[in-house]
């Protein structure tokens, strides 16, 4: 199973897909922007975004073939989310996307440990006017505004369990 866990910044995507590793066990969770740090001497533009979601669809690839599900957490547009599943190549695996929404001011917010500062509040912004946290391609999207991390991994293992029913 492949799980994207998309949202802004400050949406909750890397304390949900850590918890959410924990609950489902045997589960790989690729943070994209952690592989920025191979190349951080390279500004951050397109064409690195296209180098860390390619890194992340190999490294993916190689943990669903030795058997382990994968959770990827990023900001995703339609146009990434569509070039990640072209990296993925003919893999077959269950594909299930989520999008962490809270409400524009929550997500402003100092949450948890983390201080925003004025680049990441405005990149918050400008993630929810291009609509990362409504995006076009075939998600869930969960408004966690008032939910505990814990409540909102509750409901993405309801989601996972019921699309397994399904098949």
């Amino acid at each position: 199973m492949l799980i994207f866990i998309n949202g802004s910044i400050n949406s909750g995507k890397t304390t949900i897909s850590k918890l959410l590793a924990k609950e489902l066990g045997n589960t790989a969770h690729i943070e994209v922007d952690a592989l920025r740090e191979f190349v951080d001497f390279l500004p951050l533009d397109e064409r690195l975004i296209v180098i860390n979601l390619t890194n992340a669809a190999l490294v993916a690839r190689t943990f669903i073939e030795e058997g382990l599900d994968v959770i990827i957490s990023y900001p995703l547009s339609a146009e990434n989310y569509a070039l990640l599943l072209s990296k993925l190549g003919s893999i077959q695996v269950n594909i299930l996307a989520f999008t962490l929404s809270p409400r524009l001011e929550v997500a402003l917010r100092d949450r948890g440990g983390r201080k925003l500062d004025d680049w990441e509040r405005e990149r918050i912004k400008h993630h929810y006017q291009i609509g990362i946290n409504r995006p076009t391609f075939d998600t869930i999207v969960i408004d966690n505004s008032d939910q505990t991390p814990a409540e909102t991994v509750a409901e993405i293992v309801g989601h996972i369990q019921a699309s397994k029913s399904l098949k």
